[in-house]
């Protein structure tokens, strides 16, 4: 579990971005985790993956990528989890609210919709 203390289990930026639900394995102990990552700068949902990886797998973990769509987030009111992704599918967006809302407990309202790209 040492290792994956040390990832995050969510990082997004305020806005209007995709985002991808990563699977961390620490292989040596069996253990896993899931992290959200959402960044504004992706074009594609692979372009987070892309960047991600690297820093996980530096780390002397794995990562499997379980779906993607899209995030909402307007700082201090909402975050919406809607969408998928054309290349990994959609992702199980109740998990992502999970994690979100224990990263953000200020924001009032978290929720999802399996609506919308």
């Amino acid at each position: 579990m040492a290792k994956l203390v040390g990832v995050e289990d969510v990082d997004i930026e305020a806005g209007v971005f995709k985002y991808v639900l990563i699977k961390v394995i620490d292989n040596s102990s069996g253990e896993s985790k899931l992290i959200v990552r959402g960044y504004a700068f992706a074009e594609y949902h692979d372009d987070i993956y892309q960047h991600v990886r690297p820093v996980i797998e530096a780390l002397g973990l794995e990562t499997d990528v379980l779906g993607g769509g899209r995030i909402k987030y307007t700082k201090d009111e909402e975050i919406l989890v809607y969408g998928y992704s054309v290349a990994f599918g959609q992702a199980d967006h109740s998990r992502a609210v999970a994690l979100l809302k224990k990263a953000y407990p200020e924001v009032p309202k978290v929720h999802f919709s399996n609506e919308g790209y």
